[in-house]
């Protein structure tokens, strides 16, 4: 059934909005287990690499589905894929207040974060499809604040939700977000038009992983750039509260206002992007800035100096979310539009695979040497990744490529 003819007139800022309430949503519920990590770990008694698995249960579905849910956008169009998407992932957060036990539980969050991935792999390439190139760093940088605010929302309400020792209300309220995005999605949101495969030049529709290693360096720079992001957003509130000695309420807010920052942070970005003509240059200020930052948040909780950490976690936590719309917009941008949808599916792959790695990685680490010196080893990733950003100059050669073969 078809309730948004596709002849009406589009409105991609409407449709932005709509894609950014939709991700938003759709990282509560995915970031709220890890929310749920001092009431398991402190009060249940959980061991913290089992809370940490626990945790990374709905990138787990986000890594089993992404490259599907691409694939399904590329061939059935981005407004059904999110809206279905969207709706499982609805019913399976209802579902998980439904079962007792942490590996049904652990199931249904699975469920959930599959359905998830549906609005990671097609709604980037609603924001790619209707704007143009010198405003698509900013629109990029505006949908991909949506990761870090809904990792703020959860931070602010998930524990206040919890505070009675249940976690059914908390599962509850991300339910509710990503059902009314669906519908919100289903009414609004109009496939980008493309280019008919018959008429278009062989250079286009070709596979670009097959064509050079720009998209590989780019999911591998990605892969590693999300291990801080996710051990800051993971492990920080638990940290504040049990190594640092911080309120519960006050290192929520603290986790809150990071991931608020970071969210301006990425539109920033994004917008220099734009202004500089490159997303890959920033891309690489990010990840050294990033080096610098986490070492300095390892040595001020070291010396549980309360200003320092909180001034540092902040700092650490918005550099650390600064890189995903530079790299998301590159990884579009390249792969074209007949393969976006699956690239960018592959991308977000990598980067939730990496992600579910570093909750019970992470977890056992810290478990082994402290948060100060795990929090410095995180600082390794983004020290590897640098050097394999690639040259602006390779992706200016493929532009022209293109631009010569269209004509």
């Amino acid at each position: 059934m078809t309730f948004a003819p596709r002849t009406r007139r589009p409105l991609p800022w409407l449709m932005l909005a709509v894609g950014v309430l939709a991700q938003a949503a759709g990282t509560v519920v995915v970031a709220t287990p890890a929310f749920l990590i001092p009431l398991l770990h402190v009060e249940r008694g959980l061991p913290l690499d089992q809370a940490g698995l626990l945790a990374t249960a709905p990138n787990l579905g986000l890594v089993l589905t992404l490259i599907a849910w691409g694939g399904a956008a590329d061939r059935w169009g981005e407004r059904n894929v999110l809206a279905l998407g969207l709706a499982i992932a609805a019913l399976a957060t209802l579902g998980a207040t439904l079962v007792d036990g942490l590996v049904p539980l652990g199931a249904m969050l699975v469920l959930a974060g599959a359905g998830t991935a549906s609005v990671n792999a097609a709604s980037g390439r609603v924001v790619v499809g209707w704007f143009p190139p010198e405003r698509r760093g900013l629109a990029m940088g505006i949908r991909q604040s949506c990761q870090p605010l809904g990792v703020a929302a959860a931070a602010i309400v998930v524990p206040a939700l919890v505070a009675g020792g249940d976690i059914a209300p908390a599962l509850v309220f991300g339910a509710i977000l990503v059902g009314v995005s669906a519908v919100l999605c289903l009414l609004v949101i109009i496939d980008p038009p493309r280019p008919a495969r018959a008429d278009a030049p062989a250079h286009h529709t070709a596979n670009p992983y097959r064509r050079d290693g720009l998209l590989w360096r780019i999911h591998a720079v990605s892969v590693l750039l999300v291990v801080p992001q996710y051990a800051l957003s993971t492990f920080g509130l638990v940290w504040l509260q049990v190594d640092q000695g911080w309120d519960p309420l006050a290192a929520g807010i603290l986790v809150a206002v990071a991931q608020f920052l970071g969210a301006l942070g990425r539109i920033g970005v994004g917008w220099l992007s734009d202004r500089v003509g490159s997303r890959l240059r920033p891309l690489r200020w990010v990840a050294l800035a990033g080096i610098a930052a986490l070492l300095l948040t390892a040595a001020a909780g070291g010396l549980h100096l309360p200003i320092a950490v909180a001034v540092t976690y902040v700092l650490a936590s918005c550099i650390a979310v600064a890189d995903n719309g530079l790299a998301f917009t590159s990884v579009a941008e390249i792969a074209g539009p007949f393969w976006s949808g699956r690239a960018l599916g592959a991308q977000n792959t990598g980067q939730f695979l990496g992600a579910a790695l570093v909750g019970p990685g992470l977890g056992a680490l810290i478990t082994l040497v402290g948060y100060p010196i795990a929090f410095a080893l995180v600082a390794l990733a983004p020290a590897v990744a640098t050097p394999l950003i690639p040259k602006d100059a390779a992706v200016a050669r493929l532009r022209d490529t293109r631009e010569a073969s269209a004509r």
